[in-house]
């Protein structure tokens, strides 16, 4: 899978995620660390990648944005800050949620449970 870290979490996350197999690059690595969500949202739909982030803005902007994707991976409160234990995490679960990803969704990692919304098929 491809994945798009955001700048409010670890660069060590996507340093994970790539030992394990994943295309996973942070915003920094594209010189991105000071772009606007906007760009970074766009980014990720341009490069067709999964965006990994503890901002809820990007929630926000997948209620304004046309067509489908990117998806977005939220982690909100009670997830472990440590950028090992969040790739564990996201790991452990992405079995469960590759499918969602796949074809458009907001995932949304709590310290008690995961939630998924998937975006509606006919926007």
């Amino acid at each position: 899978m491809r994945f798009l870290v955001d700048n409010a979490l670890s660069p060590e996350l996507a340093v994970f995620l790539t030992a394990a197999g994943h295309d996973a690059v942070h915003v920094r690595t594209l010189a991105l660390h000071g772009a606007a969500d906007t760009i970074i949202f766009r980014t990720a739909l341009d490069q067709d990648r999964v965006l990994i982030s503890a901002d809820t803005d990007f929630g926000a902007l997948l209620t304004l944005r046309t067509g489908r994707g990117p998806s977005v991976i939220l982690f909100r409160h009670g997830v472990p800050r440590r950028p090992f234990d969040q790739a564990t995490l996201l790991l452990g679960n992405l079995p469960a949620i590759t499918e969602a990803l796949e074809s458009g969704a907001l995932v949304v990692f709590r310290s008690d449970r995961i939630r998924i919304r998937r975006f509606d098929p006919s926007s």
